[in-house]
C-alpha cells in the first residue's frame, strides 16, 4: 500500500496535537533545568566554584520530584521527548565545540597517550564491572563515561547499546560522585606527584568528567596546567565517536548486521544519526565552515538541551533502583577511577619525566 502524504490542512492539527502530548513535559524539563542551573550560580557565589554542576543538580532534581510524586500520563511524552530526541540535538550541537588543529598542534604523542589511556580504561573498568558481575548495559556505560566525559558519554552511549533508563541514572549518579571526588582530591594530590604545570594540567585532563571541572580541578596549578588541562579534555571528548562507532557495531543485533550487511553499508546502518552528525559538525568546524557567530549559540543550545535531557532523566528513574544497585556498581566505578589515576600517572611521568 502507498503512503500518501498528510494533507496541508491537517499538519496544523498534527502540531497541535504533538504540542498537547509533549508541551507539559517539556515545560516540566525546562523548570527543573532552570533551577538547576539557578543552584549551579548560588554554588558559585556562596562557595567561590561549583562543586555540582547544572546537568548532575537537575538529574538530582528530578529523581527527587520522581520519589516524591511519580509525574502521570500528562507528562511522559514531554519527558521522553527531552530525554532521548533532544538530547541527540544537543550532541550534534556539541560537535561544533571542537577543532580538530589544536589537537594536531599538541603533537601525535600526546595524542596517542590519550587514545591509549581512553583505551586502557575501557578495557580496565570491563574487566572489574564482569568481577564486580555487573549487567552488561552498566559495565559498558560506567566503562565509557570514566573513560571519555562522564555523563556526556553514558548519555551519547545509552541509545546506542539500548541501556534502560535506570541503568542510566544509577550509572550517572555514581560516576558524578566518583568524578566530584576526584575534582576535590586532585589539587591535594597532584603537587605531591607531579612538579610542572603541563604535567599537572594534563593530568587533570586525563582524569576530570567535564571541561568545567577540569577548570576547577586545574586552576589551582596555575594558567599553563589549565590550557593544558583542557586540550587533554577535549582530546578525550573526540573518542566519543570512535568509541559510540565501535559499541554500535559490536553490540548490535545480527539480525540488524545481517540486514545491514545485505544492503552494502553496514557501518552507516548501524552508526545513530548523530554521531553522523557530531562527526560532521566537528570536520565543519575544523575547516572553518562554522561562522565565529554562531559557536556560542551552538554551545549555548547544547548545553541548555543536555541539561534538560538530564532532568528528563531523572524523572524516569525510580530512587529505589539507584539504591538497588549499590554496592557492585560503586565498588566498579571507584576501581575504575583509581585505575584511571593510576594509568594517567604513569603516562604523564613518562611524558614529563615528572
Amino acid at each position: 500500500m502507498t503512503a500518501h502524504p498528510t494533507p496541508a490542512c491537517m499538519r496544523p492539527l498534527k502540531a497541535i496535537s504533538f504540542l498537547r502530548a509533549s508541551g507539559p513535559g517539556v515545560l516540566l524539563c525546562l523548570l527543573v533545568s532552570g533551577l538547576a542551573i539557578c543552584l549551579e550560580a548560588a554554588e558559585t557565589y556562596l562557595l567561590g566554584k561549583a562543586w555540582l554542576e547544572s546537568l548532575n543538580l537537575a538529574l538530582l532534581l528530578g529523581v527527587l520530584i520522581r520519589a516524591i510524586k511519580t509525574p502521570g500520563p500528562i507528562w511522559t511524552g514531554g519527558i521522553r521527548l527531552c530525554a532521548r530526541p533532544l538530547l541527540n540535538v544537543a550532541i550534534v550541537c556539541l560537535g561544533a565545540s571542537f577543532s580538530l588543529h589544536a589537537v594536531f598542534c599538541a603533537g601525535p604523542t600526546l595524542l596517542l597517550g590519550v587514545m591509549g589511556i581512553v583505551l586502557f580504561s575501557v578495557v580496565f573498568t570491563l574487566l572489574i564491572g564482569r568481577a564486580m558481575r555487573l549487567t552488561t548495559h552498566q559495565l559498558l556505560l560506567v566503562a565509557c563515561g570514566n573513560a571519555i566525559c562522564g555523563n556526556s558519554a553514558i548519555m551519547a552511549a545509552a541509545p546506542v547499546i539500548g541501556a534502560k533508563e535506570e541503568d542510566i541514572g544509577t550509572t550517572i549518579a555514581f560516576t558524578a560522585a566518583g568524578g566530584l571526588v576526584v575534582v576535590l582530591g586532585l589539587p591535594l594530590l597532584a603537587p605531591a606527584l607531579l612538579g610542572s604545570p603541563n604535567a599537572q594540567g594534563v593530568l587533570a585532563g586525563l582524569t576530570v568528567y567535564a571541561v568545567p571541572q577540569v577548570v576547577a580541578a586545574a586552576a589551582p596549578f596555575g594558567q599553563t596546567a589549565l590550557h593544558v588541562g583542557t586540550l587533554v579534555k577535549l582530546m578525550r571528548v573526540l573518542m566519543l565517536g570512535p568509541v559510540c562507532l565501535a559499541l554500535a557495531v559490536f553490540c548490535a543485533k545480527p539480525s540488524q548486521t545481517r540486514q545491514a550487511t545485505t544492503h552494502g553499508a553496514s557501518i552507516p546502518r548501524l552508526v545513530p544519526w548523530y554521531i553522523t552528525g557530531f562527526a560532521a559538525m566537528m570536520t565543519a568546524r575544523s575547516c572553518n565552515l562554522v561562522p565565529d557567530a554562531a559557536l556560542t549559540p551552538l554551545s549555548t543550545t547544547a548545553t541548555c538541551l543536555t541539561t534538560m535531557a538530564m532532568a528528563a532523566l531523572g524523572l524516569s528513574v525510580e530512587l529505589r533502583s539507584v539504591l538497588h544497585a549499590g554496592r557492585p556498581l560503586a565498588l566498579s566505578v571507584f576501581f575504575s577511577l583509581l585505575g584511571l589515576v593510576g594509568a594517567s600517572l604513569i603516562l604523564v611521568r613518562l611524558l614529563f619525566g615528572a
